[in-house]
């Protein structure tokens, strides 16, 4: 359907880009509609072509409209899409899903439930946005030790929760945004769902490459894994991440958000917190340590963003439940003691443990995996010379990996390794079928 040129007022590229977004909010415009062309709007406006096309370029960055050869300038179909749902065949041990190993999460002693039950149900002296007193306790503690400033915490539902609201606080559409390539699924849709664009940073087995000059200067945001990427499992060089530190001096507006979601069971030093950038929010959720359903998230920075990230979610959520912080609490203290089943602890050592058996029966295999000294998490990322066909081949085995293709923005194939579901004595089977798997050469099929 084509749009008439009259519904459309401006004589500069911001007020022609405002009459179109309110044809597009009110419903004048729907997906799919044609706009004028350049040349046909700029004389029906009286002014310069080149007015038009700024017009159009905003509301093109902003996702708003597309543009494809003869067809012209149309509008954008809806950026928010329904996440893609992964169901593990049954039969498959589930290798691909990222889900921890349920028997390494700590178990809140019978002796704790009495505190737990002493949160009042309903709302007490100290308001009712108020966070809970020891999460806030164990979250300035933890902070200390790691070398990050408490001037601002706030507590958040989860990592994705988090971030958002700080891009929503810091960008607008149609900015850039640096993420590690590959890069987590979820947060590749978010980017997309906020009209924000994408920008690959390179990884090698070292970890996050320094970008070329020019990359940060151009992006309103970066969003950073410090240490156990997911999904390759690198952490941060510091040599690397200083360099990066001097190219963000000339970048005072750009906001980087480091996401420590392995933070609690982190085995190597935080190194951007001995130089953190200008702008800057550190985010740690609790899922990966507690378990998945423990949905509270930790942020701290400069004060007036985490305020009015805090202001934010009270106009939604509210609070993230004193029940649930409190439930954290307990648990917290209680695995950052000791050294045995159910400590963190305990629980970094066995995936360690499981990341080196399986990359030592690789090696007997003939499998070389390159991989940093600090190496450590969830997951093990290997490349591949075809995704589908590693895939397939380790489903006929009876194992479900996850293709690489939803991670990468440019980088090459591969597939993830999820360790939660895999014991050290599975490792030999395991290698065994990748080393078959990847041996086998993709051919057409005619």
């Amino acid at each position: 359907m084509n749009w008439s040129a009259n519904n459309i007022q401006g004589s500069n590229a911001q007020d022609i880009a405002a009459s179109i977004e309110t044809a597009l909010r009110n419903g004048e415009l729907q997906e799919g509609d044609s706009l004028p062309a350049v040349r046909h709007l700029a004389t029906q406006l009286g002014v310069n072509p080149n007015t038009v096309a700024a017009a159009y370029a905003r509301l093109r960055d902003a996702g708003r409209l597309v543009t494809s050869g003869r067809r012209g300038t149309r509008v954008a179909g809806e950026a928010v899409l329904a996440p893609a749902a992964f169901v593990v065949p049954q039969g498959l041990r589930d290798l691909a899903s990222g889900q921890v190993d349920p028997s390494l999460l700590p178990q809140l002693r019978a002796s704790s439930w009495s505190k737990l039950l002493q949160v009042p149900l309903a709302l007490g002296s100290s308001g009712e946005l108020a966070d809970d007193e020891e999460l806030l306790a164990s979250a300035h503690d933890w902070l200390a030790s790691q070398g990050v400033p408490q001037d601002a915490v706030g507590v958040f539902s989860s990592t994705l929760d988090a971030i958002e609201r700080a891009l929503r606080q810091h960008t607008r559409p149609g900015d850039r945004v640096a993420v590690e390539d590959p890069c987590w699924p979820p947060l590749l849709a978010l980017l997309r769902s906020l009209r924000l664009r994408a920008v690959p940073l390179s990884m090698d087995a070292q970890g996050l490459q320094v970008p070329a000059q020019g990359v940060l200067p151009s992006c309103a945001a970066v969003v950073i894994t410090p240490r156990a990427h997911n999904p390759t499992g690198t952490s941060l060089r510091a040599d690397r991440w200083r360099a990066m530190r001097r190219q963000l001096r000339a970048c005072p507006n750009t906001l980087v958000i480091f996401n420590d979601y392995w933070g609690l069971l982190g085995s190597s030093q935080l190194v951007c917190a001995q130089a953190l950038p200008p702008h800057w929010l550190y985010v740690m959720s609790l899922g990966k340590a507690l378990g998945p359903e423990m949905r509270v998230c930790l942020a701290s920075g400069a004060p007036e963003l985490v305020d009015a990230m805090r202001a934010h979610y009270a106009l939604g959520p509210r609070k993230v439940s004193l029940w649930l912080q409190r439930f954290a609490a307990l648990l917290w203290r209680q695995a950052a003691k000791g050294k045995g089943r159910g400590s963190f602890l305990h629980a970094q050592t066995a995936y360690a443990a499981r990341r080196e058996a399986l990359i030592a029966e690789l090696h007997k295999q003939g499998v070389m995996v390159e991989e940093g000294a600090d190496a450590q998490g969830l997951h093990l990322w290997m490349a591949v010379p075809d995704e589908l066909s590693v895939v397939q081949a380790m489903a006929s085995r009876g194992w479900a990996v996850q293709a690489g293709a939803p991670m990468a923005l440019a980088s090459g194939p591969a597939v993830r390794i999820s360790l939660g579901a895999v014991e050290r004595k599975d490792a030999k089977r395991l290698a065994a079928d990748l080393a078959a798997a990847l041996s086998l050469q993709a051919r057409a099929v005619y």
